[in-house]
């Protein structure tokens, strides 16, 4: 029993020294951090003097300044807040600011929402109509050089006119009527002695002066009659037409049957002296009819009936013939 007791007083001696010890201890390191919290008291007190001293020295402005640059820093923070509510985190802040410069460099005006995207959509529209705008371009182009084509052969034209002449002066039509002693025999297509004798003589150098004043190669001649009527029932000058013009057959072998035909076979009459001429060599010559239709002076006939002899005659006019693709095809 004494022995029990003697152990339990061991034990509780044991645990009395180790309380001690820890109790000792807990003194020892609350002391160390009344001295640790009196040094950092010091400090604070020093750093607090420091700003107070440099507060001391900063001007107004610098006071400003320090102030503007918080208030900016706080009005960024809430940008941020702002942004980041909205779904833009700071990973997309780069892409947004370049998404601003892009329209800052359109001249856009990024600071009205409303007005930035009224103008955003008319740009879409304008793009969706660039197509069309690129169609119309390139024809306003290629009409342009056809315009530009037209005017360079029209000064090519303008510089062949010789000096002295206007550019748009026609060459004179000659007339050979009847009035003036220029006969067929009555009812054919064959020339008076008279009237050939011209044909051979002065009228064919007339022509060839007017084909070089007026760089001409067409020889037009055209028949006129009066409205008389011709009484014959049947016209072969669809047979013998062709053969009268290359010279094969004589020019009284035509038979025309109305005005049409007559004023046709006076003017191959006519063509055919005049393509034998050597001052007309080379020089192409067409036969033509204008019937009864075509007054003197190049008016149409209302019905004028009756023996006119200066509405029957020959008409002779020249002009350059027309080289564009479209009379070559």
């Amino acid at each position: 029993m004494l022995l029990l007791v003697f152990c339990l007083l061991l034990v509780t001696g044991a645990m009395i020294v180790s309380e001690r010890m820890k109790a000792g201890q807990a003194i020892e390191q609350a002391e160390q951090l009344r001295g640790d919290l009196a040094e950092k008291a010091r400090e604070i007190d020093d750093l607090e003097a420091k700003v107070t001293a440099l507060g001391s020295h900063l001007s107004l402005v610098d006071k400003r300044m320090i102030d503007d640059e918080w208030r900016e820093l706080v009005l960024a923070r809430d940008t941020v807040r702002k942004l980041e509510k909205r779904g833009i985190g700071k990973d997309s802040i780069d892409e947004l600011l370049k998404s601003v410069e892009v329209l800052q460099e359109r001249l856009l005006d990024v600071r009205d929402p409303e007005k930035l995207r009224d103008r955003v959509a008319a740009m879409a529209a304008a793009d969706k109509a660039l197509p069309a705008a690129l169609e119309e371009q390139k024809r306003l182009k290629a009409a342009l050089a056809m315009a530009l084509d037209r005017a360079a052969k029209a000064e090519g034209e303008l510089a062949k006119v010789p000096k002295g002449r206007k550019p748009h002066e026609w060459p004179p039509i000659i007339t050979l009527s009847e009035a003036n002693n220029n006969y067929f025999r009555s009812g054919s297509a064959e020339l008076t002695e008279r009237f050939a004798s011209k044909l051979k003589g002065p009228i064919p150098i007339q022509i060839a002066d007017n084909l070089k004043n007026y760089d001409a190669d067409i020889i037009e001649v055209i028949g006129h009659t009066d409205e008389q009527p011709i009484s014959r029932p049947v016209s072969n000058m669809d047979e013998m037409s062709t053969d009268v013009v290359a010279g094969k057959k004589p020019i009284s072998a035509l038979i025309p049957a109305d005005n049409s035909g007559l004023g046709l076979a006076r003017a191959i009459s006519v063509a055919n002296v005049l393509r034998a001429n050597k001052a007309l060599g080379g020089v192409t010559i067409l036969p033509l009819s204008a019937a009864q239709l075509v007054l003197p002076g190049d008016t149409l006939t209302r019905g004028q009936a009756g023996d006119v002899e200066t509405r029957r005659r020959i008409e002779i006019r020249i002009r350059r013939r027309d080289a564009s693709p479209s009379a070559a095809n």
